[in-house]
């Protein structure tokens, strides 16, 4: 079962034919304090679900972008403390939007080290998180941590890789709830050559093991290469080209920027013939 904001929002986008739309931003880029401003702005502009980026000092899926982004929020003092904060105060303007922190495992084991076992569960459940996806957190190694954020209304998100196995598939399948996150390509957040094809080809074998949604991330830019993934995807995951749009913008100004590239990609998913959108 997945959290109640996560199922809420696919199971109305299944209704009406669309995919979602899930934007990443680092927390604490570009300035800690525009963070929650940024995901209201999002949502206004069109997005269904928020993946915030736990800042890591080692950060091995990332490219330099978003290398760049999480060494900006370490650098302003931005840890999972910080991070938790901002959904707290994200929460209390919407209680619908679901928030997934993504991350790595060292700031989650650090902070159990310090509070406890359990207790990033029951922090990031209290604080108004949905899901959670480690990029470090094979899945074979688990299914503890999967039970332990389910018995906190919480989802544990997988990735999936083009070299993924059947078998590898399959465990994902049974372990993962909300949603799964296709990387449409080999290599770091941010590389190019985007091939939808071998996106489409891959997604029904996904499909043969895993009930979830799936979204697919990596390698999308612009409002094209979102719409050409929507047509056989349950979702689209943008991060790199929203965080090089908000790179060197002024506090002020990064809400409306990251509203508009939103707004863009929104209206090209909402183009796509409600048959077509829906995979019929």
């Amino acid at each position: 079962m997945s959290a109640p904001r996560l199922a809420a929002t696919f199971e109305r986008l299944c209704a009406s034919g669309r995919r979602a739309l899930i934007p990443f931003v680092t927390a604490g880029f570009p300035q800690p304090d525009v963070t929650v401003d940024l995901l209201h702005a999002m949502v206004a502009a069109g997005a269904d679900v928020i993946e915030l980026g736990v800042p890591f000092s080692d950060p091995m899926a990332d490219g330099p972008v978003i290398q760049r982004a999480g060494e900006r929020a370490l650098a302003a003092g931005i840890g999972l403390a910080q991070v938790l904060q901002m959904v707290r105060d994200f929460r209390a303007r919407d209680t619908a939007t679901p928030v997934v922190l993504m991350g790595y495992a060292n700031p989650i084991e650090a902070w159990e080290h310090r509070h406890g076992a359990g207790s990033f569960a029951r922090a990031a459940a209290e604080a108004g998180v949905d899901g959670v996806l480690v990029v470090d957190y094979p899945p074979e190694e688990c299914e503890a941590f999967a039970a332990t954020l389910r018995a906190h209304g919480l989802d544990l998100i997988f990735l999936l890789a083009p070299t993924s196995t059947d078998e590898r598939i399959a465990l994902v399948g049974r372990l993962a709830s909300g949603y799964v996150y296709y990387v449409s390509l080999k290599g770091v957040t941010g590389a190019a050559h985007l091939d939808t094809a071998s996106v489409e080809a891959m997604l029904p074998r996904i499909r043969a093991h895993v009930t979830v949604p799936v979204g697919v991330g990596f390698g999308i830019r612009d409002a094209a290469s979102a719409q050409a993934v929507a047509r056989s995807a349950d979702a689209v995951v943008i991060g790199t080209r929203l965080i090089q749009l908000l790179e060197n913008e002024p506090r002020e100004r990064a809400p409306a920027v990251a509203a508009a590239f939103v707004r863009d990609i929104r209206a090209a998913l909402d183009a796509l013939p409600k048959a077509a959108a829906a995979g019929a």
